[in-house]
């Protein structure tokens, strides 16, 4: 089967990938080989619903070309990640802040913050790199009540990064961007399953295979921490 194109005859890296042995062995590597390199890939490419193409269409040309507009549309889907860390980074920050918690849930705090904080750096460093300028930091604010209802904001959070990254891998067309995405969304992913079991819930919430969610979906829901 051959993978889904678009009118331009153009397909995303992950539709590629999903097509191509040779490409998707030279991508293991990149994302370090071995099992759980291949293991890694195959959920995010069956998340995705790559096997037939129909969510990993995306703009690449098949014979690996890159053109302007293919790298500006991965510059705006990295600012669009960045904007999350952002958010994400900030609102940690503010929870070590706010004296709200102690003991192993404030080193859990400070640990996924700590990540937070390096998403921000690396994406800001590949939107630097693709020739782009890194998206300006948003002034944020968060309601911090409780430490339980701050436990249960987290995981809200955590779970929307997670879903907001896989909602983008069928529009990457560089293949180290794309095995940037799946790395921080790994990391995303752990960090809601954490919280998700600290609230009482399951750590995976969509079951088997996590469900993506696109721009539309995300942006809304993070607007209300964004302060004009």
């Amino acid at each position: 089967m051959t993978p889904a194109r678009t009118e331009e005859g153009q397909v995303g890296a992950l539709a590629e990938l999903a097509h191509d042995p040779s490409s998707r062995s030279r991508f293991l590597k990149l994302m370090g080989g071995g099992i759980g390199a291949a293991s890694a890939f195959g959920v995010f490419l069956a998340a995705c619903g790559g096997d037939d193409g129909g969510n990993a269409a995306g703009t690449t040309t098949g014979a690996g070309a890159t053109t302007g507009a293919q790298m500006s549309s991965d510059i705006k889907i990295v600012n669009y990640a960045l904007t999350l860390e952002y958010l994400e980074a900030d609102f940690y920050a503010e929870v070590i802040d706010s004296g709200l918690f102690k003991g192993a849930q404030l080193n859990l705090i400070k640990v996924i913050g700590d990540h937070e904080a390096q998403h921000v750096e690396a994406l800001k460093g590949t939107v630097e790199k693709l020739g782009g300028t890194p998206a300006m930091k948003p002034k944020t604010k968060f309601p911090l009540d409780s430490p339980t209802s701050v436990l249960e904001l987290a995981a809200t959070v955590e779970n929307l990064g997670a879903a907001a990254y896989l909602g983008q891998a069928g529009r990457i067309m560089d293949k180290e961007i794309l095995a940037a995405a799946i790395s921080i969304h790994s990391v995303e992913a752990r960090h809601a399953a954490a919280l998700n079991v600290l609230t009482g819930k399951s750590p995976t919430p969509d079951g088997a295979f996590a469900k993506p969610a696109s721009m539309d979906e995300v942006l809304p829901k993070v607007q209300p921490f964004i302060v004009s």
